[in-house]
């Protein structure tokens, strides 16, 4: 049995209101790190070997650690990995189907990337712009280009996710009653 759509709802803006906090707190963690480690907010990327240039995005592995050392890079590879562990554990928990899982991780992800920006905007003023250059993520090599990539695929993701988490599943009949079931 499925929950109506509209019972899914405050489930959907649970998983909103998570990834801005989890954005927020990945947001203050990079502000942190950078001013102990005494390093500005944008990374310098020196040399590179590049594997793959799309233009908007570039899949790069960096000949230098891109942090102060290799031990910080490897340190904080390992932070992304689990925050995608994190995201992935909050999708399971909020639906029992497989489509409505990945919806729900998409909607986490996407929420939380987003509004990473908006948090470090805020609190720092960094980005100044969409054009601005970011390293994205570090698995399984260095994502390098403008904030406008992530976020313009996040966007997409965020509608596709909430799309997904919202839907009713093909070949159902009109759900019972919410008090019924619990996805």
């Amino acid at each position: 049995m499925n929950r109506p759509r509209a019972a899914r709802v405050p489930n959907l803006l649970a998983l909103l209101v998570f990834g801005a906090a989890f954005g927020f707190v990945e947001a203050a963690v990079v502000v942190y790190l950078r001013h102990l480690l005494g390093v500005s907010m944008a990374y310098v990327i020196g040399p590179y070997r590049t594997h793959l240039d799309l233009g908007f995005i570039r899949f790069v592995t960096p000949t230098t650690p891109l942090l102060v050392s290799a031990e910080i890079t490897r340190t904080e590879t390992f932070r992304e990995a689990a925050t995608i562990v994190v995201l992935a554990a909050v999708a399971w928990l909020s639906a029992r189907s497989w489509v409505r899982r990945l919806g729900a991780f998409l909607v986490a992800f996407a929420t939380w990337d987003i509004t990473y920006y908006v948090w470090l905007r805020l609190l720092v003023g960094w980005p100044q712009g969409l054009r601005t250059q970011d390293v994205f993520f570090l698995i399984p090599v260095t994502w390098v280009g403008p904030v406008a990539t992530p976020v313009a695929i996040s966007t997409a993701m965020l509608l596709a996710g909430a799309w997904l988490y919202l839907r009713r599943p093909r070949g159902s009949r009109r759900a019972e009653p919410a008090a019924l079931d619990h996805d």
